[in-house]
């Protein structure tokens, strides 16, 4: 679920659908139905790649990034065997994303009854239901996104950081700026669910962005539909003095859609962890999302709160692993604390990942953001920032506010980034481990705050 507040969400859509509805009338289209399992192997044999040749699966980066960190390529680097992926092909299922950390692949079929033989597969341990596809599809007339950039509005505040100064401050992210670490030659990968406009709106021409990829429709532009990717880079990457600065201003990105705004079903959790993976693949710094699920369209998906453990859902799993492979997740705790579920969401729960809740200006919690423990008893959220009324993008170029961890993650994400810089010869374990000291909860952390409001130029001189 898009850990985003539901005024903006009511915003959003009449935003979108109101010139198309006073124009056009949308038509329907039927279409065969089409269902994807998640198919987990029982091993990685009969495969193609070697441990011995990482370079055929692994980038530069990503092998200089474990070379720096002194870690070893394992197998759970080594790719889904592909002679199992044949198998699955030739039985007439279409590959739509796999996991080589879980072991798994998400296929697709307007066929069930094939499943029952995939099961009786020597290599396949389990299937599972992940997405059921639509009766039909709205076939809505083009709406030109360019049209909803207009009359912007650019202001000169006192602040160099303008409209950003509180949220930037409230981390001491200043201080690191000011010893020049501002997040170059950093690069971070952004799952969201879309990045409607960042490539057109010009208060974010400044942004490095090195490549974007959809996980959720592969082949498609990230740019034409779902503003929240937007917003969220925004509060990184923006770098306008006096008017919005963001906390890694200088970072280079990636924009990575796995994020389905149309329905809610587990399909993306294998989503996002194919995405996970593939930014460890480009040497990835740091990955900052605000995804979570929990709650989906079709009940038997549906978690629990015994799964909150760290070990059940495949985002969670593949989260997880991720500082074993030297990168540095931060994931938005959820918005769901005045909500029925209350908790954290999947993969909030991950071990050695930062799961950043959200906080006012006045530093108290916000009474959405998700609360912790975890089903394990371990501490979450990890860390706090600003999530309500903070500054950013939208898509139609202004500045304006919007509350929700979605952006106290991303926030904390740039701040981290910078630390990270200043430290190369950490490892991502250690730079989470002094960001939760440098908390202001860290003596006595609790399933509200966490650990707290991290200080990071404490964090700083902890790790000098």
């Amino acid at each position: 679920m898009r850990a985003l507040n539901i005024l903006w969400i009511v915003i959003l859509c009449s935003l979108f659908s109101i010139p198309v509805a006073a124009q056009h009338q949308a038509k329907m289209q039927a279409v065969a139905k089409s269902y994807r399992f998640r198919v987990t192997f029982t091993d990685k044999k009969n495969n193609t790649y070697s441990l011995k040749r990482p370079e055929e699966f692994l980038s530069a980066q990503a092998l200089e990034r474990r070379r720096r960190y002194k870690i070893k390529v394992d197998h759970y680097d080594l790719p889904v065997s592909p002679n199992y992926l044949q198998v699955l092909r030739q039985e007439g299922l279409k590959i739509h994303n796999m996991s080589k950390w879980n072991n798994t692949v998400v296929v697709e079929t307007t066929d069930t009854l094939k499943m029952a033989a995939i099961r009786m597969f020597p290599f396949v341990m389990a299937t599972r239901l992940v997405w059921v596809g639509p009766d039909s599809i709205d076939i809505a007339p083009h709406v030109e996104r360019h049209e909803l950039v207009k009359d912007i509005v650019t202001d000169t505040l006192d602040n160099f950081y303008g409209y950003a100064q509180q949220q930037v401050e409230m981390l001491n992210t200043q201080k690191l700026h000011q010893a020049g670490f501002r997040g170059e030659g950093m690069t971070i990968a952004v799952l969201d669910g879309g990045f409607l406009n960042t490539d057109i709106i010009p208060g974010l021409r400044s942004a490095k962005i090195l490549g974007t990829r959809n996980f959720v429709e592969p082949g498609k532009t990230v740019y034409d539909w779902q503003s929240h990717g937007t917003m969220v880079l925004s509060c990184i990457a923006t770098n306008h003095p006096n008017f919005l600065v963001g906390t890694a201003p200088e970072a280079s990105f990636y924009l990575i859609q796995s994020e389905d705004s149309e329905t809610e079903q587990l399909v993306e959790e294998d989503n996002y962890a194919a995405a996970l993976e593939y930014a460890d693949s480009l040497g990835v710094d740091v990955v900052t999302a605000s995804l979570g699920y929990y709650h989906f369209d079709y009940p038997e998906m549906n978690h629990t709160y015994d799964d909150l453990n760290g070990r059940v859902a495949v985002n969670t799993i593949a989260a997880s692993l991720a500082a074993s492979r030297g990168l540095l997740v931060l994931n938005s705790a959820g918005n769901e604390g005045n909500g029925r579920w209350k908790k954290i969401n999947f993969p909030s729960d991950a071990t050695d990942i930062l799961t950043v809740g959200a906080v006012g200006a006045d530093s108290i919690n916000t009474n959405f953001s998700s609360l912790g423990y975890t089903a394990d008893r371990r501490v979450k959220p990890d860390a706090m920032a600003m999530g309500r009324d903070c500054a950013l993008f939208y898509p139609s170029g202004n500045v304006d506010t919007a509350n929700g961890t979605s952006f106290s993650c991303p926030i904390l994400a740039g701040a981290v980034t910078c630390l990270w810089q200043a430290h190369r010869d950490k490892t991502p374990l250690e730079i989470m481990k002094a960001v939760r000291e440098a908390g202001n909860y860290y003596k006595h952390p609790n399933e509200v705050f966490g650990y707290g409001i991290p200080d990071m130029w404490k964090a700083n001189q902890v790790l000098k």
